[in-house]
């Protein structure tokens, strides 16, 4: 059976991975036929927040620590995972990509990738091995290719629909390390079949958890026929 290594950064939306994001990829990949094993950086978090009202806590917490909540323990320190032992890679969304994998949420495009986390996604790109990143994993896969040729198809969204993000920010900041910015409602997909790439804006959008769960099972469904 093909094995995916699912990419995590904590757990819960503010400063982990999405939780309902995060399940249903993990509900998705088994539903296509497909096993996997979580992985996360071996980090502490950027911060913690109260999940009740969004204020910082004065505590401190390991992001794969934490992921292994969602991983029910069954994970790994992301240094100890090679993408050639994998068939693919999904990395779900939550500011957790954009704090404890990259801190895009401070910086932008500008700002700096966790090495591990920028290792593991080009290994994948270059040994031609598909790649699916939801809500904010595009801007993560964004960032990791930034200094390569590669110019990535990513979406987080639309400007067309209601959004509680800068989607055309977003957009821009992807654009701005030379990838190719897409805009997609959060039932569809963009595929990127040069690079094997599929992402799905998941919780950037305004959406119930049905709606979103749509494009996750658009993206794993093409990540399945990839591998």
């Amino acid at each position: 059976m093909s094995k995916i290594l699912v990419l995590l950064s904590g757990c819960g939306v503010y400063d982990g991975s999405e939780i309902h994001e995060s399940v249903l990829t993990l509900l998705a990949l088994d539903k296509a036929g497909l096993s996997y094993q979580c992985a996360a950086p071996n980090v502490e978090q950027h911060h913690v927040l109260n999940h009740t009202n969004g204020e910082e806590m004065d505590e401190r917490r390991n992001v794969l620590v934490e992921a292994a909540r969602i991983a029910r323990g069954d994970i790994k320190d992301l240094t100890e995972v090679r993408a050639s032992d994998y068939d693919g890679l999904a990395i779900p969304g939550g500011f957790g990509a954009a704090k404890n994998l990259t801190n895009w949420a401070f910086s932008g495009p500008d700002g700096e990738i966790n090495a591990e986390v920028k290792r593991i996604v080009n290994e994948f790109v270059s040994l031609g091995k598909p790649v699916a990143a939801m809500c904010m994993g595009p801007t993560v896969v964004a960032k990791a290719l930034a200094e390569s040729s590669i110019k990535a198809h990513l979406t987080v969204g639309t400007t067309e629909e209601a959004s509680p993000y800068d989607i055309a920010a977003l957009s821009g900041g992807m654009e701005a390390t030379g990838a190719i910015a897409e805009m997609r409602d959060v039932k569809s997909i963009a595929v990127d079949e040069a690079n094997k790439i599929v992402t799905a804006p998941c919780y950037m959008m305004e959406a119930s958890i049905s709606q979103m769960n749509v494009g996750i099972e658009k993206a794993i469904q093409q990540l399945a026929a990839w591998v």
